[in-house]
């Protein structure tokens, strides 16, 4: 892949982007002030009145400065940036899981928006837009020359309205055009399947605020007929969400208290550990929903699926329960996106989203433009191709994985899964029907086709199998 030029902050398009926590809190509680560099802002000041004298139109004072605002975040990392009225509501609702829209995860690619990710049924989903497609133009609209922000709110409208999108995919030779009509995305976070012989799948799309309930409410209902064989967790394409959500899910496999993650930053606030205990994945005085949880949940046998498109929250999960060696990891590495923001509210109903700290695995691993190392590396595809992704440590400006910044020390790679032979068709069976184990994964809940979760079953079963010899 080549190397990508960020125009701006890479967000989770309506969903508010792979945010890891929302910690609301006022700039001006903040103790102690850095001092003013007072030679910089005279400069600033000259630059300002300069604009205002001789640029070949008027421009109006509030426009300069939240264009210096936004241009000042956005070069820090890709996940700082600047939110107006309209983003910082968004980014409110939008972890309660309900936003309007169309449904994509953006980011930008050489002035062009870049889908990172449909949602899950949602309008873009169901119209066949694909991760990597390139969006340049909005109805009539180019997009280049717009910041993300712009086009992002062009993509938004009252629901029933329509939108034309056109597009750039790979390996098509002319542009496609689609148009979709926005609805409200209410986003069920949650979707689980009893599976034959036993097996339960639980399908996490993205980390909300009842997301921790929800996934209490699934395994309440796989386990209802019977106890579980083995249970596989699927965070393929989960763009992240809010913090204590992603410590809730990793409660309810972990014994109480267990350490999910950690966070470290330049001030004492960005400093933490996270514990499997309600202090730590409840907001404020709701009831402690993990009282509920079916005893199973944290003794069955666990396979946790991951992609290039699990980042955020699904990497804190992921690496939480591969460190304390409750759940084998199998799939692709992930996004790489081991940093926290913070969203400190401004006047006038506006805010700025800033990265405070970055987080660690229990046994301190930075996941940091890095990601999680599956144990078991499992391409989408039998035929071994997987779909090409957008990762943080393709962004510029992104962070480093250590603490001080210095460039880390190199891993050895997992190793790659042994590759199975392809079935023989069966006499006088059509050879389309032994090579449907290629295709990439379908939008079907838990699949047939779905080569990495046949995987993931395959090792459910082998365990099954080992622990009945023993």
């Amino acid at each position: 892949m080549g190397k990508l030029k960020q125009a701006g902050l890479v967000c989770a398009g309506v969903l508010g982007g792979v945010l890891l926590s929302l910690q609301f809190s006022a700039i001006a509680d903040k103790e102690t002030r850095a001092n003013l560099p007072v030679e910089e802002l005279r400069t600033f000041a000259e630059v300002f009145n300069a604009i205002k004298q001789g640029y070949v139109e008027p421009v109006e004072d509030k426009k300069l400065i939240t264009h210096a605002i936004s241009g000042m975040l956005s070069n820090l990392d890709p996940h700082s940036s600047y939110l107006d009225a309209d983003a910082f509501k968004d980014l409110q609702v939008g972890t309660q899981g309900e936003f309007g829209g169309i449904g994509i995860e953006v980011g930008m690619e050489d002035g062009l928006v870049k889908v990172v990710s449909p949602i899950e049924d949602t309008p873009a989903d169901r119209a066949g837009v694909k991760p990597g497609d390139m969006i340049f133009k909005i109805d009539d609209t180019l997009v280049k020359g717009l910041t993300l922000n712009e086009a992002v709110k062009r993509m938004r409208g009252k629901p029933k309205s329509q939108i034309r999108l056109s597009i750039l995919r790979k390996g098509e030779t002319k542009p496609l055009e689609v148009t979709l009509t926005r609805e409200v995305i209410k986003v069920q976070s949650v979707k689980s399947k009893l599976l034959d012989g036993g097996y339960g799948y639980l399908r996490i799309t993205s980390f909300q605020e009842n997301t921790g309930a929800a996934v209490v409410k699934h395994l309440n209902d796989l386990t209802k007929p019977g106890p579980l064989k083995g249970l596989v967790l699927d965070l393929r394409n989960d763009p992240g969400g809010l913090l204590n959500s992603a410590v809730g899910v990793s409660a309810a496999f972990l014994p109480p208290d267990t350490l999910v993650t950690s966070t470290d930053g330049r001030t004492a606030d960005a400093k933490h550990r996270f514990s499997a205990s309600p202090a730590d994945y409840l907001r404020g005085s709701r009831d402690d929903y993990l009282r509920n949880l079916p005893p199973q949940a944290r003794k069955v046998p666990m396979v946790v699926l991951v992609n290039g498109g699990s980042a955020s929250a699904s990497e804190i999960v992921a690496g939480a329960l591969q460190d304390h060696k409750r759940a084998l990891v199998l799939g692709t590495t992930t996004f790489g996106k081991g940093s926290v923001q913070t969203v400190l509210p401004l006047p006038g109903n506006t805010a700025i989203k800033l990265t405070t700290a970055r987080y660690f695995t229990p046994s301190g691993r930075s996941i940091q433009a890095k990601g999680i190392v599956p144990d078991i590396v499992v391409e989408e595809s039998a035929n071994g191709s997987s779909a090409q992704r957008l990762r943080e440590a393709n962004l510029d400006h992104h962070l480093d994985s250590s603490k001080d910044g210095t460039p880390p020390a190199k891993e050895t790679p997992a190793k790659p899964a042994a590759k199975a032979a392809p079935a023989k068709p069966k006499s006088g069976a059509p050879r389309e029907e032994a090579d449907e184990s290629s295709e990439l994964p379908s939008r079907e809940l838990a699949s047939p086709k779905d080569y990495q979760l046949t995987q993931a079953l395959n090792l459910l079963k082998g365990m099954q199998i080992m622990q009945a010899i023993q």
